[in-house]
């Protein structure tokens, strides 16, 4: 499983932010780690080739350049596919900044071109310090809602968390407003119910992947409690599925998905259905 993890660069210090946790899961993986610039005309490749050589230098990294004018993301799944267990790493905007839709037009394609593979994507801040040192994920949260959208996620977050030696967090969410008047369960109940799948999960999980998992359960809209459970950790990668086919087209991956990946703070290994 991710035998390389494959940064995609534009030489904007945003696109660099995932750095820390690209080289991170490459070191606890045994992963090689490559960076890789994709440019229109073949007279930015010097360029290209020298901004990638000093940053990957400077990360123990290999740096690959590629000339494919036109579309920047079926180039970058393309060299991604030259080697089979590549996780492709990229920040939700680049060069042109945080004022676009939540998730840029190359991450939103590379995720929806991906085949049903797995993309690691992060969302930059403009304020996180480019160029820090490897940081170590030591919980990978799952979301679950008992759907088989969530539950899809399950083989990608245990391996990950088996293969980089973290634990897995399972997290179930209790949302009053999925109820409406007599129809609203107490709320010990609904979490009773709740807790009961989670901790299963929990249980099973550790055993078929042979990590430590914790599990909790949060009251709330599911993007806000989510994202409060994990405020002011920096060691933790979100696994969470995306709504399908026909919420990609548009610039959300379907609300719970982007409201995490927007306000969390760290990444989120993400796939389409």
């Amino acid at each position: 499983m991710y035998e390389r993890i494959l940064v995609t660069l534009d030489g904007s210090s945003y696109s660099e932010e995932i750095m820390a946790y690209a080289a991170g899961l490459a070191a606890a993986a045994g992963s090689a780690l490559t960076l890789l610039r994709v440019v229109d005309k073949a007279a930015d490749a010097p360029e290209a080739e020298a901004y990638l050589q000093r940053l990957a230098a400077a990360h123990g990294a290999q740096g690959e350049c590629v000339v494919a004018p036109g579309d920047v993301a079926t180039a970058i799944l393309a060299h991604a596919r030259q080697v089979p267990g590549t996780l492709v790493a990229i920040t939700s905007h680049g060069r042109s900044g945080l004022l676009l839709p939540m998730l840029g037009s190359v991450a939103l394609n590379v995720v929806r071109a991906s085949g049903g593979e797995p993309v690691l994507v992060y969302r930059p801040t403009g304020q996180a310090q480019v160029g820090a040192a490897a940081l170590k994920v030591r919980s990978v949260v799952l979301p679950l809602d008992g759907t088989e959208l969530s539950e899809a996620m399950i083989p990608q977050a245990g391996e990950l968390a088996k293969r980089i030696g973290a634990e897995l967090e399972i997290v179930g969410v209790v949302d009053p407003r999925q109820f409406s008047g007599s129809d609203m369960p107490h709320s010990d109940d609904m979490k009773g119910l709740e807790s009961g799948y989670v901790r299963n999960q929990a249980r099973t999980l550790s055993e078929r992947y042979q990590v430590p998992a914790d599990w909790e359960v949060l009251h709330g809209e599911p993007a806000e409690a989510i994202t409060g459970y994990i405020s002011g950790r920096r060691d933790v990668i979100l696994a969470m599925a995306t709504h399908g086919r026909t919420a990609l087209k548009t610039a959300l991956l379907g609300s719970v998905t982007a409201g995490c990946l927007r306000a969390a703070g760290v990444p989120v290994l993400m796939r389409a259905p």
